[in-house]
């Protein structure tokens, strides 16, 4: 029998892998790493903007810029993903990449997901958020001719939307009309696209069911709502005048068909636009691959080319690959195995942590950090429960 204090270390330390293991299931960018104290601050943060007055309690924004900067500056915006069902503008990669640092201002975007209302809604607050950023440029020294926009899984798919139906006046929705809700510059994560694609690849049939993310954002399976399908799908408003894109999927991506990223790559080249598509081999959806310098700099290159006019030297329309590295590989399975050993169950979380024993975690009691608590209470109504923590990650071994 393990003395009382090896119990207690033992517990505590089983309660940080199971925080842990659980943060990595989501995407990429979903929970921001904390950033050096001299790095924030050199940041002006402005949290909880509302661009839709009186709106959505999504309907919300928030801007960060470099202190003591000369406007007007480029302006990039961050699109979160979670299957446009989850996820949340806490966690911002072009900030905590430095972006502001190297003289961006950054802006991280909330939309309503399908559970408040289903699409066009997210793509119409994504726009709406765009024009009171360039309505409010002035007051924020940003440059409204300069705005370029990053997103990954479904965030890539609203960027890619935003992209290509800068002419498509549907969308736009709400306040600040006389303002454009076009982009300059384009990054898209592993973006789906083509949903009827999409659910018919072999091994993503599963997509197909009317319980699937994309189901729920269009209001009906896939198959039975095709024109809904076509709506949501960037490909169908790929015109001459859509702006530069940058491109990056997985060849391993076990979420997104590597089809999805293709299928636009080829459209844009199409109709003669300046888009580069990279894959990385043996990358899945987000990780590993994507933190690798050299992807880093393919990505600041292009925004720093299209937002800040630097040298850029590729071609208009190119395709390019690269590999993970079998360190990050191993390091990743690693990860993964340690996860898969040391998951801690709800249960063992519960008894340690729920101090007044009402089968249910309070943001007080939660041992996780803010992002996790956000994405597991699902509900809103300030408790984690058994039947949120299992529709978020599937139940626990041996129940």
């Amino acid at each position: 029998m393990l003395p009382v204090a090896d119990k207690e270390l033992k517990m505590k330390r089983m309660e940080i892998n199971w925080a842990f293991g659980l943060a990595l299931c989501f995407s990429v960018g979903l929970v921001a790493k904390a950033q050096p104290a001299a790095a924030r601050s050199e940041v002006e943060a402005h949290r909880n903007l509302e661009y839709v007055p009186a709106g959505h309690e999504r309907h919300k924004l928030d801007l960060f810029l470099p202190k003591d900067a000369r406007g007007p500056l480029p302006l990039l915006i961050w699109v979160h993903g979670g299957g446009w069902k989850n996820g949340s503008k806490d966690g911002c990669p072009p900030l905590r990449k430095g972006y502001v640092q190297r003289g961006y201002a950054v802006a991280s975007i909330n939309y309503r997901l399908s559970g408040h209302a289903v699409f066009p809604a997210q793509i119409e607050d994504c726009k709406a958020a765009i024009r009171w950023l360039r309505a409010h440029a002035g007051e924020y020294g940003t440059d409204p001719k300069r705005i370029g926009v990053w997103g990954s899984s479904a965030g890539g798919h609203l960027v890619a939307l935003l992209g290509t139906s800068g002419d498509v006046k549907e969308f736009d929705v709400g306040g600040n009309l006389d303002q454009s809700g076009r982009v300059q510059a384009v990054c898209d994560y592993y973006g789906p696209t083509d949903f009827k694609v999409f659910v018919t690849t072999p091994r993503y049939e599963s997509h197909a069911s009317a319980s699937s993310p994309e189901a729920l954002l269009l209001g009906g399976a896939v198959l039975e709502n095709e024109e809904k399908a076509r709506r949501v799908n960037p490909i169908e408003y790929v015109s001459g005048d859509d702006p530069p894109f940058l491109i990056v999927h997985g060849d391993e991506d076990r979420t997104v068909p590597l089809n999805q990223s293709s299928l636009l790559y080829e459209a844009l080249k199409k109709a003669g636009r300046d888009v580069r598509f990279h894959t990385i081999h043996g990358a899945g959806h987000g990780r590993p691959g994507f933190g690798a310098p050299e992807i880093e700099e393919m990505v600041r290159k292009f925004f720093d080319a299209k937002l800040k006019g630097e040298s850029d030297e590729q071609p208009q329309a190119v395709a390019t690959e690269s590999s993970v590295s079998e360190e990050e590989r191993k390091t990743t399975e690693r990860g993964r195995s340690k996860g898969k050993r040391g998951r801690v169950t709800f249960d063992q979380v519960l008894s340690r942590n729920d101090r007044n024993k009402d089968g249910k975690l309070s943001r007080s009691e939660f041992p996780g950090g803010k992002a996790l608590y956000e994405r597991m209470d699902r509900n809103k109504d300030g408790f984690v429960t058994r039947d949120e923590h299992v529709r978020t990650f599937g139940p626990d071994k041996g129940r």
